[in-house]
């Protein structure tokens, strides 16, 4: 059976020259970067080599760069180290109702503990208003966390624009990059980004390695207290084999960026065309064209659950997702989507397919087999699409 993997947007494989540099730094240059002698000055001059590279690749300074255990220590970092280290000029937070849980649940948390946090709404599309977020702003905000792009939809959000705004009124401005970092061209000085979140295993690096860029002359209070290392920002002997690779996958995604996103777009609308094409009652869900990430697709497809369909998929070897994977085993409809106006029913029927390197267009042609028997052998089992077909639904019901 032919196996597919198009669920890239919740990780992807490590790269076999990424691998095979960290085995080295494994078995090989093993010292501690924080050892004076000649072990741990090589394994820190590859450590320093790495965080060179995570800059190049945001258009920062090396100093900028903070190394975590992922993304989520990063968006946590960010928003609570910043919150309490601006806490003596205001507590108001404002983030979208679109963001990953790191972001959300860290400001839950702020507003648990004497914060105040504004949820700025987006339009049917995923995308946010700068006049929403401009409308948001009280003289006692000291923090806006916005995500670049999302990883449910895909859509990219106006980030130089919020950013340019918060510099204006002097607000910190953090970035969840996590899903366009190494896919789109990022410049944390044009986008006026004070904070951003980056992760490795999204870009064929190795798992549990993400980093923090922090704007020079930006503070935030420490999480993790220790020995001191990261400029204390994060203590704790470095995971100096996973940075490693994590610096090479973002060499290896500068050189494949353009490239890459040029054909898994072509590959993604492919895919849209087939599905709309092959099946009725289907709506994309997230904006068309250059505003989405280019191996991004979400669609809807009405009376059946996405967790049938994905597990469906599943046994024919395709591997996709309905939402994000971070919350998988929720029965709960996707936060984004709800967000964006779907209904429950129209919500709990989506699939995400996300794109990476090695998806070719026999990919594609083979999910387009196998999508549309599935869908139907489903909806056979619906009572609500019988009456579809008879004429017997209504068109709210059937949009």
């Amino acid at each position: 059976m032919r196996r597919v993997y198009l669920d890239h947007s919740a990780t992807t494989p490590v790269d076999p020259e990424v691998a095979k540099l960290m085995m080295i730094y494994y078995t090989e240059q093993y010292g501690n970067p924080s050892s004076v002698h000649s072990f741990g000055r090589e394994t820190k001059a590859a450590l320093e080599n790495a965080r060179d590279s995570v800059a190049k690749l945001l258009g920062a300074e090396p100093s900028e760069i903070t190394f975590t255990s992922g993304g989520t220590e990063a968006d946590n970092l960010a928003i609570l180290g910043a919150a309490e280290a601006q806490s003596k000029k205001g507590k108001h937070i404002i983030t979208s109702a679109v963001e990953h849980h790191a972001v959300l649940e860290a400001c839950e948390f702020l507003a648990k503990n004497g914060y105040e946090l504004t949820v700025v709404p987006v339009d049917e599309e995923g995308l946010i208003s700068v006049a929403e977020v401009e409308k948001a702003i009280r003289p006692d905000t000291i923090l806006i966390s916005i995500m670049h792009a999302n990883n449910e939809v895909g859509t990219i959000q106006p980030i130089a624009e919020i950013g340019k705004l918060a510099r204006e009124k002097g607000i910190i401005f953090h970035v969840d990059a996590v899903q366009s970092f190494g896919k789109i061209p990022i410049n944390v000085k044009s986008m006026n980004v004070d904070l951003m979140t980056v992760s490795s295993h999204k870009i064929y690096g190795p798992k549990g390695v993400g980093a923090l860029f922090i704007r020079r002359g930006v503070r935030v209070v420490p999480r993790i207290y220790g020995g001191g290392q990261e400029k204390k920002r994060r203590s704790g002997t470095e995971n100096t084999p996973g940075i490693i690779g994590f610096g090479k996958a973002c060499d290896l995604a500068a050189e494949r960026m353009e490239a890459e996103g040029i054909r898994q777009g072509q590959l993604r609308d492919k895919l849209l065309a087939g599905i709309m094409e092959k099946i009725d009652h289907v709506k994309l869900n997230g904006p068309r064209g250059e505003n989405r990430l280019p191996g991004n697709l979400n669609v809807s497809i009405q009376f059946v659950e996405g967790e049938a369909l994905l597990l469906s998929l599943d046994m024919m070897g395709i591997a996709v997702s309905s939402g994000s994977a971070c919350t998988s085993g929720s029965l709960d409809p996707s936060h984004v989507l709800l967000a964006m106006g779907l209904t429950h029913e129209i919500a709990h029927g989506s699939l995400r397919f996300s794109f990476g390197h090695q998806n070719t267009e026999e990919d594609v042609d083979y999910v387009l087999e196998q999508l549309p028997k599935i869908v139907d052998r489903l909806r056979m089992m619906s009572p609500l699409y019988d009456k579809v077909k008879h004429g017997q639904c209504s068109h709210a019901q059937a949009q």
